[in-house]
C-alpha cells in the first residue's frame, strides 16, 4: 500500500493527548488472573503427570494432573517467566508471558528428556535450542513478541521482517519476505503443517508479496523462520521456511478477542464443542474474521485507489483418543483493489491514477490432518490432505477511471490438492523421518498482453510428487549432533520432470558444543534444494497454443552455512554466521533478457512469458545476531547482515546486482515494560542502496500508461538507503473477567525520507488534458517523510 503523506502534526498531538486523558480516567484496581495449559513429553507427546509449573521468582505454581493439565489461580496480572520441570527432563522456561485478567490462552510445555542424570543438579533447556536437522539459521518469535510488534499493525508478514537476514520492500508498502538476497517466491509457508501459497492480500501471482498480511496474529503460539539447513520434509524451497504454529482453541471455556486498528477490525472466537457437561471437551475450535476499512479512509482522503479486503481463519481440533488427533484448519481472503477518481489531484496522483491496476482476487486454503502416536512411545505418523486455490483477475486500462482501452488482462486460477505423509521413528538414540507427497496441480489462464504481443487461453493439469528420508542423532552426551537427509521430486509435465536423479537433494548438518556447559556451539550445514518454476511460467503458451516452457528445469540452490553461537547468559545469545548460496537453472526472460529473480516485487503478474532455464545466481554474506529474551523488563533482537546478491541473464559469466542487493541490512526490535502494565517497543530498520532497472522512457512513451523498464541497465542505478524507526506504546487494564489493551503506533517516527523510484507521467495542461504531441516527464518527488500514527484497541474476555 502506498504511504499516506502530508499528515497534519496537530492531529498527532491531539491523538496523544486523548490517549493520555483516556488512560487516567480508566485507572482501576487490577483483578486476579488464571493461567492453565498442558505439559507433555516433547517426542512422544505423552502427558507428564506430576510436573511442576511455576511463576519464576514467586512461590505460585501448580502440579499437572492425569492429563498433564495444570491450572494456576489468583495471579497478579503482569508479565512473568514461567518454568515447567519434571524429574528426568530439562526444565523449560518461557519468557515474556503476559498474564491478563481475562482471555489468557493456554501456555503449553513440551519437555525434553535429559541425556544423563546429575544428582542435585537441575538441567535447564536452552531457550534458543534448535532441531537436530536444523542446528543453525533458525529464529523464533513468541506469541507476545508477535502481538506487540511495533509498526506492524498486527501484520504477521511485517513481524517476520524483524528477523536476521530478512528484509521487505523499500518504502515499507509491500510485505515481500526477502531472505538473504533471494527472490520473494523462494520461500514456503506452513500453517500447522498445511502449506499455504501466500500470506498476503493482493498478492503478486507467481511471486508471494503483497501490501497487507492475511493471517490473524491472535491465532499463533509462535512463528519459526528457517533460512537454511531445511528438513527433508520441505519441498519447493530455496531461501526460507516459515512455520506458523497455531494454538488450539480453549477446550474448557468460550473466549473472545476483538481487535480494532486504524485499518481493520477483527473478531476471534474460541471454545469447546460437544462438551456435554464435562469439564473439558475432546473437541475445540478457534475462528476469526477480519474486515478492512482502509477503502473508507482512502475515500475520505480522496486518494486514487481503494483497497478493500476480507479474510477468515479457523482451526478445529478433535482428540479421538489418547493416541489419535484430527485437525481441520484453513484460511482465506477476498480482495478488491479499485479506482477512485479524486475531485482534485496533482501530477503525482494523476500518474498514479493512470498506472493503477484493477485487482479482484480471492484465495482459500483448507486442510485435514491426522496424527497418530505409537502406543510404545517410539514415534508417530501424520497424514494431511489439503487444497488451496488462488483466483486472480488482474487488468490494466489506458483509461482506468472509466475502465476502457484494456491493454493487459490476466484471468487465471491455480489450484493444488496435496496429500502429505510423514513417518517418524525413535530408534534407540536415532530419530528417523521419512515420507512422501503427491499433489495435483490445476491451472487455467486467459491472458491478453498488447504491449508484449501475447494472447492465449489455456488449461493445464499435471501431477507433482516427491519422497524424502532424514536421520538425526546426538552423540557424546548430546555435545555432538549430526543429521543427514535427502529428497527426490518430480512432475508429469516438464520434459525432464521424471528425471529424479536431477532433483536428488542431499543435505547434511553438524552441531558441536565446544564446552561442557554448552555455552559455545559451532554449527555448519551443506545442502542442495530445488523449486519447480511457478505455474504462470509452466502454463504460458505462445500464440499458437503451444506450451513454450516445457523445457523449464527445477531451479537449484546449493547452500553452505557455518557459524558459532555463544550463550552469554541463560536468556541472551550472540551468534555469527557466514552463508553462501549458489543458484543454477534460474529462469531468464526471453522478452526482457533479465533473470526472473529480479522480478515479483511489484503489483503485476510474474512469469506470463517465455523463458530459458539458463540463469545463475549467488548470494553470500555474514550475519550477526544478539538476542535477549524478556528479563528485567527488557527484550530485544539486534541483527546485522552484510551480503551480496547477484544473478546472470543469458551471459553466464556476467553477474549483475539483483533488485534485492541492499548490501547492508540492520534491524533492531525491542521493548521495555514499565509498571502498571505500560510497555514501549521500537523497531529500527536500515537497508543500504537498492539497485533497480530504470524506466525506458522512449518505450514507455510509446506504450503509456504501461511502464517499460530498461533491464540492460539493471543494477547500474540505485535508490538511496532506507532508514525508518517505528514506535509503539501499549497500556493494559485488567477488569473483572476481561482485559482492555490500548495501543498507539508511530511509523517513521523521525520523519525519514522514504526512497522511491522516479515517477513518470504525460505532460498535461492546466485543465488536465494531455498536451499533443505526447511527451513523457519525470514527476517531481513529493515529500515522503511524514510520521504516520495509528491507534487501536484489543479486548480479551
Amino acid at each position: 500500500m502506498y504511504p499516506v503523506t502530508n499528515f497534519n502534526f496537530v492531529k498527532l498531538i491531539l491523538v496523544v493527548s486523548l490517549f493520555l486523558v483516556f488512560q487516567n480516567t480508566l485507572a482501576i484496581q487490577q483483578n486476579k488472573a488464571t493461567l492453565s495449559g498442558y505439559v507433555k513429553d516433547a517426542k512422544t507427546e505423552e502427558p507428564l503427570i506430576g510436573a511442576t509449573v511455576q511463576l519464576v521468582g514467586t512461590n505460585t505454581g501448580a502440579v499437572t494432573d492425569l492429563d498433564g493439565f495444570y491450572r494456576i489461580e489468583n495471579i497478579e496480572p503482569q508479565t512473568y517467566a514461567i518454568a515447567a520441570s519434571f524429574v528426568g527432563y530439562k526444565t523449560q522456561n518461557v519468557y515474556n508471558v503476559v498474564i491478563r485478567s481475562g482471555g489468557n490462552p493456554d501456555l503449553n510445555f513440551d519437555l525434553e528428556e535429559t541425556a544423563e542424570e546429575l544428582e542435585g543438579v537441575e538441567i535447564i533447556a536452552n531457550p534458543f535450542e534448535k532441531l537436530q536437522e536444523t542446528p543453525l539459521s533458525v529464529q523464533r518469535l513468541s506469541q507476545e513478541e508477535i502481538a506487540t510488534y511495533p509498526g506492524g499493525n498486527n501484520d504477521i508478514a511485517k513481524v517476520v521482517q524483524s528477523l536476521p537476514g530478512v528484509s521487505g520492500s523499500v518504502g515499507g508498502f509491500r510485505n515481500d519476505v526477502i531472505i538473504r538476497g533471494g527472490a520473494p517466491n523462494e520461500n514456503v509457508y506452513f500453517l500447522d503443517g498445511i502449506e499455504i501459497p501466500n500470506i498476503n492480500h493482493f498478492s503478486t501471482q507467481g511471486s508471494a508479496g503483497g501490501p497487507v498480511g492475511l493471517l490473524n496474529v491472535s491465532f499463533f503460539e509462535g512463528v519459526t523462520l528457517t533460512t537454511s539447513s531445511f528438513g527433508a520434509q520441505y519441498d519447493n524451497v530455496l531461501s526460507g521456511v516459515l512455520q506458523f504454529d497455531q494454538r488450539n482453541g480453549n477446550n474448557r471455556n468460550f473466549r473472545t478477542n476483538i481487535r480494532v486498528s486504524s485499518s481493520e477490525a477483527a473478531l476471534t472466537l474460541e471454545g469447546p464443542l460437544f462438551r456435554n457437561g464435562k469439564e473439558q471437551s475432546n473437541t475445540s475450535f478457534i475462528v476469526s474474521a477480519r474486515r478492512s476499512y482502509l477503502q473508507l479512509l482512502f475515500q475520505v482522503l480522496d486518494l486514487p485507489f481503494l483497497p478493500d479486503y476480507w479474510d477468515y481463519q479457523y482451526k478445529i481440533n478433535h482428540k479421538i483418543d489418547d493416541y489419535n488427533d484430527l485437525t481441520f484448519t484453513g484460511v482465506g481472503s477476498i480482495d478488491d483493489f479499485s479506482i477512485n477518481v479524486p475531485d482534485d489531484y496533482d501530477e503525482e496522483q494523476q500518474a498514479t491514477l493512470d498506472q493503477l491496476p484493477i485487482i479482484k482476487q480471492w484465495s482459500t486454503t483448507s486442510g485435514l490432518s491426522w496424527k497418530r502416536r505409537f502406543k510404545n512411545g517410539q514415534g508417530f505418523m501424520t497424514t494431511a490432505l489439503s487444497t488451496n486455490v488462488l483466483n486472480n483477475n488482474f487488468k490494466r486500462y489506458r483509461e482506468p477511471a472509466t475502465e476502457t482501452e484494456l491493454y493487459l488482462t490476466n484471468e487465471s486460477q491455480e489450484q493444488e490438492t496435496k496429500l502429505r505423509y510423514n513417518y517418524t521413528r525413535f530408534a534407540d538414540t536415532w530419530t528417523l523421518n521419512s515420507g512422501f507427497i503427491i499433489q495435483n496441480a490445476d491451472y487455467s489462464n486467459n491472458t491478453e498482453d498488447i504491449v508484449n504481443g501475447f494472447q492465449f487461453s489455456n488449461e493445464l493439469n499435471f501431477w507433482r510428487y516427491g519422497a524424502y528420508f532424514q536421520a538425526s542423532r546426538n552423540f557424546l552426551s548430546e555435545r555432538l549432533g549430526l543429521s543427514y537427509g535427502f529428497r527426490l521430486d518430480g512432475n508429469s509435465f516438464t520434459n525432464s520432470g521424471n528425471d529424479f536423479l536431477s532433483t536428488l537433494s542431499p543435505r547434511f548438518s553438524i552441531s558441536y558444543k565446544l564446552d561442557v556447559e554448552g555455552k559455545w556451539t559451532a554449527n555448519a550445514s551443506l545442502g542442495r534444494y530445488f523449486k519447480i518454476p511457478p505455474y504462470t511460467i509452466l502454463g504460458f503458451t505462445d500464440n499458437n497454443g503451444v506450451y513454450a516452457n516445457k523445457d523449464a528445469e527445477y531451479i537449484q540452490s546449493d547452500h553452505i552455512v557455518a557459524g558459532v553461537e555463544h550463550l552469554l547468559t541463560s536468556t541472551t545469545r550472540i551468534s555469527l554466521e557466514g552463508f553462501y548460496k549458489k543458484y543454477d537453472n534460474y529462469p531468464v526472460s526471453l522478452t526482457d533478457s533479465v533473470s526472473l529473480a529480479n522480478l515479483g516485487g511489484d503489483f503485476s503478474v510474474l512469469g506470463n512469458e517465455p523463458i530459458l532455464s539458463v540463469g545463475l545466481g549467488r548470494t553470500y554474506g555474514l550475519e550477526f545476531l544478539i538476542q535477549k529474551k524478556f528479563t528485567k523488563n527488557f527484550y530485544g533482537i539486534l541483527a546485522y547482515t552484510l551480503y551480496k546478491s547477484e544473478y546472470t541473464a543469458f551471459d553466464r559469466e556476467k553477474y549483475i546486482s539483483s533488485t534485492w542487493d541492499n548490501g547492508t541490512l540492520l534491524t533492531f526490535t525491542g521493548g521495555y515494560k514499565f509498571g502498571r502494565n505500560w510497555e514501549v517497543s521500537a523497531r529500527v530498520r536500515y537497508l543500504g542502496e537498492t539497485p533497480y532497472a530504470p524506466v525506458d522512457q522512449s518505450a514507455t512513451l510509446a506504450n503509456y500508461p504501461a511502464i517499460v523498464r530498461d533491464y540492460s541497465r539493471q543494477g547500474t542505478v540505485t535508490l538511496d538507503p532506507f532508514n525508518q524507526t517505528d514506535l509503539r506504546i501499549d497500556k493494559k487494564w485488567n477488569f473483572q473477567g476481561f482485559t482492555f489493551n490500548l495501543f498507539l503506533e508511530f511509523q517513521n517516527l523521525f520523519s525519514q525520507q522514504n526512497p522511491s523510484e522516479p515517477t513518470f507521467g504525460l505532460v498535461r495542461d492546466d485543465d488536465g488534458n494531455v498536451v499533443q504531441p505526447r511527451t513523457l516527464k519525470q514527476i517531481e518527488d513529493l515529500d515522503a517523510s511524514s510520521v504516520l500514527p495509528s491507534i487501536g484497541i484489543v479486548l480479551d474476555f
